[in-house]
C-alpha cells in the first residue's frame, strides 16, 4: 500500500463540484417516483469538451509534473475519450501529449479525433490491437521519446489506477454531500477506475456498474485497484456488477442502448454516448425492470461524458437519426 507521504498532489483540471440535477420526467416514464432519479454531471467538468477522466487526470498529471515529464504518453481506441481528455489536459499543462491508438490511418478525424487534433497531439496508430499489445505499444513510445531526451510520463488506459481512481473517491463525498439519502449511483463500468473510486467512498452496495466491455475481467480489474486503494483484499464476487448490456461487444451498438439514448434525450433533453453512458443508462433501466432499483430510494446516474463519441460512431447516428425524416416537413 503507498503511504500518504508518497501519493503526489493532484492538479486541477475540472470545475468542481459538478451539478447534482433530478430526471423527473424519465423517472416516472421507468415507472419511478419523480424524486427517485437523479444525474450527477461529470460531463460537465469543463475540460476539453467534459467527462470523468478529468477527475483521474488530475491525479495522474500532478505525479506526472512531480517527475518533471515533458511528454503524456497514453493508449485508447481511436474514438477514446480518455485519449481526448489527455490531450486537453496536455495543452492545459504544457506538455506534449502522443496517443498511442488502436487501428490505422486513414479513419475520418471526426468525434473525439477531430478534438485530439485540435488540442494538438500527435497519434502512433498501433494496429489491429488491444490490452497487453497496445500497453507495449505505449511502451515503446515512450522508449524513443527517452532516447531522444524527452521525460515522457505513460498515463494508464482509461486513466485507471489506484492513484486515478482517487478522482472517484473525491467524487463519491461530493456526491454524499450532494445527497446523503443516496441509495445507488449506477455507473459505466470501462477501464474500471471509476467505479473503484465510487466503491472505495460509498461501499460496495451503494455503486452499480454496468459493464461496457473495455477489459476482459472487469469484476477483477474494479477490485484490484479498491484493494490498492484500501490497503486490505476486496473480493471481486462482492461488487455489484451488471454484464447483460455488452452486446455482440464494446464499440457494438445494441437496441437497448438505442432505446436509452432516445428515452433519456426525449424526456430530460440529456444526450449519452453509445459506448459507455448509453450502455449504463440502459443497465440501469434493465435494472428497473427486474427490481434491483426500487421506487422511493435515491439512485443517481452518473454521466461520464462522451458526447463526441456520438459524432464519431456512424451506426449510432444513422440509428438515432433514421425517423427524422417522417417528422420533417417542406414550407
Amino acid at each position: 500500500m503507498t503511504s500518504p507521504s508518497d501519493i503526489p498532489e493532484p492538479v486541477t483540471l475540472g470545475s468542481w463540484p459538478t451539478p447534482l440535477e433530478p430526471m423527473p420526467r424519465l423517472a416516472q416514464e421507468l415507472g419511478l417516483g419523480a424524486d427517485d432519479l437523479w444525474i450527477k454531471r461529470d460531463d460537465l467538468t469543463g475540460l476539453g469538451g467534459g467527462g470523468n477522466k478529468t477527475r483521474k487526470l488530475e491525479w495522474l498529471c500532478g505525479a506526472a509534473l512531480a517527475e518533471g515529464a515533458t511528454h503524456l504518453v497514453t493508449t485508447g481506441a481511436s474514438q477514446s475519450n480518455h485519449a481526448r481528455l489527455t490531450a486537453a489536459a496536455g495543452a492545459r499543462l504544457g506538455l506534449r501529449t502522443v496517443l498511442v491508438l488502436a487501428g490505422t490511418p486513414g479513419a475520418p478525424a471526426h468525434g473525439n479525433l477531430a478534438l485530439d487534433a485540435l488540442f494538438g497531439a500527435s497519434v502512433v496508430w498501433a494496429g489491429d490491437t488491444q490490452g497487453d499489445a497496445l500497453t507495449a505499444a505505449a511502451e515503446k513510445v515512450a522508449a524513443r521519446l527517452r532516447a531522444d531526451g524527452a521525460v515522457p510520463a505513460l498515463i494508464p488506459f482509461g486513466g485507471s489506477s489506484a492513484l486515478g481512481a482517487r478522482g472517484y473517491a473525491v467524487c463519491g463525498h461530493e456526491l454524499l454531500a450532494q445527497a446523503p439519502d443516496l441509495d445507488t449511483v449506477v455507473v459505466a463500468l470501462g477501464s474500471g477506475g471509476t467505479m473503484a473510486g465510487l466503491v472505495h467512498a460509498l461501499g460496495t452496495g451503494r455503486v452499480l456498474g454496468v459493464h461496457c466491455g473495455a477489459v476482459a475481467d472487469p469484476a477483477d480489474s474494479v477490485a484490484a485497484f479498491v484493494s490498492e486503494l484500501s490497503g486490505r483484499a476486496h473480493p471481486p464476487g462482492s461488487l455489484r456488477l451488471r454484464l447483460d448490456q455488452v452486446g455482440e461487444g464494446y464499440g457494438a451498438l445494441t437496441e437497448p442502448v438505442v432505446a436509452a439514448l432516445n428515452r433519456t434525450a426525449r424526456t430530460e433533453g440529456l444526450v449519452l454516448d453509445p459506448v459507455y453512458t448509453g450502455r449504463a443508462m440502459a443497465g440501469l433501466i434493465a435494472a428497473v425492470e427486474d427490481g434491483h432499483i426500487a421506487s422511493g430510494r435515491r439512485t443517481v446516474f452518473l454521466h461520464t461524458g462522451g458526447l463526441p463519441g456520438l459524432f464519431g460512431h456512424r451506426a449510432a447516428l444513422e440509428t438515432t437519426t433514421s425517423d427524422l425524416a417522417a417528422r420533417s416537413h417542406t414550407l
